[in-house]
């Protein structure tokens, strides 16, 4: 920046003070990023996160056989040294497969899929020690896909998965009302009476008391839309299947991309779903608008208003409410978590590593 002299002071151009009020908006402007964008906390693979109930994400992702287990006592800052949860011999940790992981009220439960399609559940006592309960499917190797969810409320928590117990796809679900020591019956959730749902999409749970919602990707009629079902008494009745959105995505195969769900404070439904590689967000019953482009989408609601994270272009990018997009580097599969008001989570996965960045909204 030039200075011209006059005398004893110093005067600036007028281009030189719009150049100075320029960089000072463009400061003010920054979004602030806690940390380091893509700070690595382990390595490994398939991330899922969950929120104590003091606020701080839990989380468990997969090494080889191995189940992980992380944590954070600073809301998200910093995260502990992975702990073995389990070894699970072909344990299934890639391409949207992996372990789950849900906070219930009396501790934590996580489940996790072999490659021969059973689903098993571990769950932390009060002395933080990990423990196996047992296996969610109740016919052997029906999870084939290795495609599943997991969420809670209180000590009800509800798994889904892709079932094939007879030959075909179906949304399959159990409940533990225990905190995940024991599960349920298996729940037929829907049926495609176009004999199959989308083969190889990863279907998203949440639970609010008793009542369970559930988003998959269908395969009917020629195309794969988003359905959400749900279920008002803990999930032994599910209603008619909904589409969610107006339009339709015609294919002959499948996306591998499932969408996001989320439950805003007031009890609505949040979603989000790629179609012919454009990013939406819809409310059941509603619209869809478009948010960009890209696969890979999440959602998190955060104070009554919306967060999105996708992969663009081979990176991560965060969309915050007020449409600003904040790209976090090279990565796949984000989660992001809300932590405050004011600032949420992502985690992801990238190179076989775990990144995580806490962002200002």
């Amino acid at each position: 920046m030039k200075i011209q002299s006059y005398d004893n002071f110093q005067v600036m151009k007028p281009i030189d003070f719009f150049l100075l009020a320029l960089a000072i908006c463009l400061t003010a402007c920054q979004d602030k990023t806690t940390g380091s964008p893509g700070e690595i906390i382990a390595a490994g693979q398939m991330p899922n996160a969950a929120m104590d109930r003091s606020g701080n994400p839990q989380l468990v992702f997969g090494s080889g056989d191995s189940i992980l287990y992380s944590s954070s006592t600073d809301r998200g800052r910093t995260f502990s040294s992975p702990i073995l949860v389990a070894i699970v011999p072909k344990l299934a940790a890639s391409h949207m497969r992996g372990p789950q992981i849900a906070v219930t009220a009396s501790g934590m439960v996580i489940t996790a899929c072999n490659d021969l399609g059973d689903i098993f559940s571990f769950i932390k006592d009060e002395s933080g020690n990990w423990s196996k309960t047992g296996k969610v499917n109740d016919v052997d190797t029906m999870a084939k896909e290795n495609l599943m969810a997991l969420a809670a409320d209180g000590d009800n928590a509800f798994a889904i998965w892709l079932d094939l117990r007879d030959g075909h796809n179906k949304i399959f679900g159990s409940r533990s009302t225990d905190g995940g020591k024991t599960w349920s019956k298996n729940i037929l959730v829907y049926a495609s009476p176009d004999t199959t749902v989308c083969e190889c999409c990863k279907p998203s749970v949440d639970v609010k008391g008793d009542n369970i919602y559930v988003m998959f990707r269908n395969q009917l009629m020629g195309n794969r839309d988003l359905y959400l079902v749900q279920s008002a008494d803990g999930g032994n009745n599910f209603g008619k299947a909904e589409k969610v959105g107006l339009g339709s995505w015609a294919l002959n195969g499948c996306p591998m991309d499932g969408g996001g769900l989320a439950l805003a404070k007031d009890g609505s439904i949040k979603t989000v779903f790629n179609r012919q590689g454009v990013i939406y967000s819809c409310e059941p019953g509603k619209e869809e608008q478009e948010l960009g482009r890209g696969r890979g989408c999440t959602i998190e609601s955060v104070n009554g208003k919306n967060v999105y994270a996708w992969v663009e272009d081979g990176n991560v990018v965060i969309r915050k409410p007020q449409g600003m997009k904040k790209n976090l580097g090279a990565g796949q599969l984000p989660q992001i978590k809300a932590l405050n008001n004011e600032h949420i989570l992502c985690i992801w996965e990238n190179d076989k590593k775990i990144h995580k960045a806490v962002i200002e909204l």
